[in-house]
């Protein structure tokens, strides 16, 4: 879905929904701003070492996805979206001075891990108003028009970095306290513009958080899930991978801007093929593409095969992002989807934690081009796995 076409869907939509895309977009600017300049930061102005590097990106990732779980149930139980959506938000705004005024990876860690920590509150509650905001009818257009603003954020936040960077030398300190600007706009656009909606009264008991209601289906393919995310270590090994290989630090938003702007025009096509196409054959397509994309990044001695391959990365992110979800909800009971895609949530940020800690691991203890090995190796496992898994079903059904 290109912009254009959100854009002249934004007429019939009930306030809520137009606004919370414009918080989103708002919030990923911010947010894209800091994200691609922080392994750089760490690296050239800290000094410190890879496997820092990837602990802190899974500390902080491993967070979000934690407590988008416990997020939801509370949202649910307290029957408030709106300020904990704020107060989500507002963490991770205020998480730009940490980082701003960080003199160790210590500072840093506490800025990336407040910043997941209100992406984890606040995604949940969110996600609710949109549903609670939107006719049954209009719940793609509405859940797709969000989709198209915080994708359009994360292209322009990397452009307004490579321009602050190039104007100012370099001064990575700068680009963090302006990153506070939009951040600070999307909290206000929540406090005065988005309307609470209470469809129902609090639950005066909410069910458990448990396994029990999910298939072996369910369960093989979150192990399958798990394995993959366990190569998937965190981007910023992507990004120091490109400044190894002589892209100037002013280029490395511009490259990740190219890498967010590919991955969103894909994201609707692969959607589309997904559903005719079968979700099933785009995952394991995803799983191998990957696999190629990670030995590419291994083997990568020049600037322009470091673009090419950050072109196949958004690729690759558009024809995967969302599918696994999608083939999720066709395996798990009616009554569960939540509690499924949060428990979902919650095992690839636990496998989140020890890749990128893997991923640092084996670029600071034997090579660069180990850690992206690793995760070709993890891919193709999944690949092989998850192809045992469809035989498996497939001979079930017959």
């Amino acid at each position: 879905m290109t912009i254009l076409s959100c854009i002249s869907c934004f007429k019939g939509f009930n306030r809520n929904v137009v606004i919370t895309g414009v918080v989103s977009f708002f919030m990923d600017v911010s947010s894209e701003m800091v994200y691609p300049l922080v392994p750089l930061f760490l690296a050239n102005v800290l000094s410190a070492d890879k496997s820092v590097i990837g602990l802190i990106e899974g500390i902080a990732e491993a967070t979000a996805s934690l407590l988008k779980v416990f997020s939801g149930w509370l949202s649910d139980r307290i029957g408030s979206r709106k300020w904990l959506m704020a107060f989500g938000y507002g963490l991770a705004t205020l998480s730009r001075p940490l980082i701003a005024t960080a003199q160790s990876w210590h500072g840093v860690l506490g800025s990336r891990f407040t910043d997941r920590l209100g992406k984890g509150i606040r995604t949940a509650p969110r996600d609710a108003i949109l549903a609670e905001s939107t006719d049954a009818a209009h719940l793609g257009r509405a859940f797709g028009l969000h989709r198209g603003m915080d994708t359009l954020g994360a292209v322009f936040g990397p452009l307004l970095a490579f321009s602050i960077l190039a104007y100012f030398h370099e001064n990575y300190r700068l680009v963090f306290w302006l990153s506070m600007i939009p951040g600070l706009v999307a909290v206000l656009l929540i406090v005065f513009f988005i309307k609470e909606v209470r469809k129902r009264e609090a639950a005066a008991v909410m069910p458990r958080l448990t396994w029990a209601h999910f298939s072996r289906r369910f369960f093989f393919f979150m192990f399958i899930a798990a394995i993959f995310a366990f190569g998937n270590s965190s981007d910023a090994f992507l990004i120091l991978k490109a400044q190894q290989t002589g892209i100037s630090t002013a280029m490395i938003p511009i490259v990740y801007m190219t890498f967010n702007f590919i991955y969103a025009i894909s994201s609707f096509p692969a959607g589309m093929l997904a559903d005719n196409f079968g979700k099933k054959r785009v995952i394991l397509i995803g799983f191998v593409l990957f696999a190629a994309i990670y030995a590419g990044f291994a083997m990568a001695e020049s600037i322009s095969m470091i673009w090419l391959l950050f072109a196949a990365y958004g690729v690759f992110m558009g024809f995967t992002e969302g599918i696994q979800k999608a083939y999720l909800a066709t395996v798990i009971p009616a009554d569960f989807k939540a509690t499924a895609f949060g428990l979902y949530n919650m095992v690839i940020g636990l496998a989140v934690l020890p890749a990128s800690i893997v991923g640092g691991w084996l670029w600071e203890h034997i090579s660069p081009a180990a850690t992206f090995y690793f995760g070709a190796v993890t891919a193709i496992l999944a690949a092989l796995m998850f192809i045992v898994f469809l035989y498996v079903e497939k001979e079930k059904n017959v």
